[in-house]
């Protein structure tokens, strides 16, 4: 079985972005990312936001995400330009949806 937080770890270490920047823009503390480094079942949503911020695909180191890019890649005619137009409207419903998520517990917490 993958341990997510190794492939996690490995990406953000070859990246160069610091882990303050990534836990900043995750608005999560240091030892949080620590964490998820140690944890093998990262879910994916934090493993996407992770590779967004850092810019990296891990569809090739992840089953998971290797399974549904082949899936979301056959359903499309197969052009690169249609593929990475996905991608792109994927990444960014999925930041949406942490801004959404960030200001619902912002609600909650008053």
């Amino acid at each position: 079985m993958e341990h997510r937080g190794e492939i996690i770890e490995q990406a953000v270490r070859k990246s160069g972005i610091s882990l303050v920047t990534i836990s900043r823009k995750m608005g999560k503390s240091r030892r949080w990312l620590y964490l998820q480094f140690d944890n093998p079942l990262v879910s994916i949503d934090i493993v996407l936001q992770i590779g967004q911020i850092i810019y990296y695909d891990f569809s090739d180191e992840i089953q998971f995400l290797k399974v549904h890019t082949i899936v979301a890649e056959k359903e499309c005619d197969g052009s690169e330009k249609e593929i990475q137009y996905w991608k792109e409207k994927y990444f960014n419903v999925m930041e949406e949806y942490h801004i959404l998520l960030k200001k619902i517990a912002f609600l909650e917490m008053k």
